[in-house]
């Protein structure tokens, strides 16, 4: 971790010029992942302090966070970069490092090449005594790193509601109810407070998988994507709430698998293909009746109407 955050700081520092990485900024979040002193937190204050030793502005989180809230928290503050400790979906055992660049998408050619070859450069550690010393009082206590939480959760859901929610009125009327899990991940508190957001009635937590947890004891593979096996406790939780769709994030909630009752009791699991299709559908038409309520004249409002199943 030490290594590959000197690789980067020193690869900002010559893709962007020393002064311009250093006041733009690095934003770094983390996740649950822990094996002992191992963990996903342990690793975020690392690659705080290397970054702090170079002069940069850090946005360090202070609470486990949904990974798009980094990509949306450099956008904010026009970082240079950014980074979430995660392994996704992966098992229990893993633990990665996902690098974003100042446009908020992960790093690509060059860019992926040229870190690569700029950590094997910085291999020896920049702290000639280590790194024992670094603690989180430590690194929050320096001027140039700050916790962005309430700032970034605040905008991003102000954010996402005024870009998407269009019938929030309605939604808490909608006979639709859903089931969720967090799959033992971090998505729970931020899941909630998107249906908040969006005026949606609250919908069922798997209650044994709604706390972080590391271990992932329910599920082989904390991957809600699998299928059938990662999502038989959310069919039970739905089935005993009389619920009919099916929510299901990944452990650092930027994956979504959901799923449908059927009319013959079974239920109908989408790719991920057939969602965005369902997504590009809905947006698709929205935007024709708005276009066509602003064409006569009408408020856009009045116009985006309803069909059947929940409303955004």
């Amino acid at each position: 971790i030490i290594q590959t955050a000197q690789g980067l700081a020193k690869y900002l520092e010559t893709a962007l010029g020393e002064e311009e990485a250093r006041k733009r900024g690095i934003v770094l979040g983390f996740d649950h992942r822990e094996r002992g002193a191992l963990n996903s937190r342990r690793f975020a204050l690392l690659t705080a302090a290397v970054f702090l030793s170079r002069s940069f502005k850090v946005y360090l989180f202070g609470e486990f966070v949904a990974t798009p809230f980094v990509p949306f928290a450099i956008r904010k503050f026009s970082a240079a970069a950014g980074v979430m400790v995660t392994a996704s979906h992966n098992p229990k055992n893993d633990n990665g490092f996902k690098v974003y660049w100042g446009n908020a998408c992960q790093i690509i050619p060059p860019h992926d090449e040229g870190i690569a070859a700029t950590i094997d450069a910085e291999l020896k550690p920049w702290e000639e005594n280590g790194y024992d010393h670094v603690t989180d009082e430590y690194v929050r206590g320096n001027e140039l790193c700050s916790d962005p939480l309430d700032e970034v959760a605040d905008a991003y859901f102000e954010t996402i509601a005024g870009m998407m929610c269009r019938h929030k009125d309605e939604n808490s009327q909608d006979p639709v109810k859903f089931a969720y899990t967090a799959m033992h991940g971090i998505g729970h508190r931020w899941a909630k407070r998107a249906f908040e957001a969006f005026g949606h009635n609250a919908f069922a937590p798997v209650e044994a998988q709604v706390q972080p947890d590391p271990t992932f004891p329910t599920v082989a593979f904390p991957n809600p994507e699998e299928g059938k096996g990662a999502l038989q406790l959310s069919f039970e939780t739905a089935a005993a709430n009389d619920c009919t769709v099916v929510l299901a994030n990944d452990p650092d909630a930027d994956r979504l698998a959901v799923a449908e009752l059927a009319e013959d009791g079974s239920w109908k699991i989408f790719t991920g293909n057939e969602t965005a299709a369902l997504l590009g559908h809905w947006e698709w038409v929205n935007y024709k009746k708005c276009t066509a309520a602003k064409a006569e004249g009408e408020p856009a409002t009045k116009a985006q109407t309803t069909s059947k199943g929940a409303a955004v």
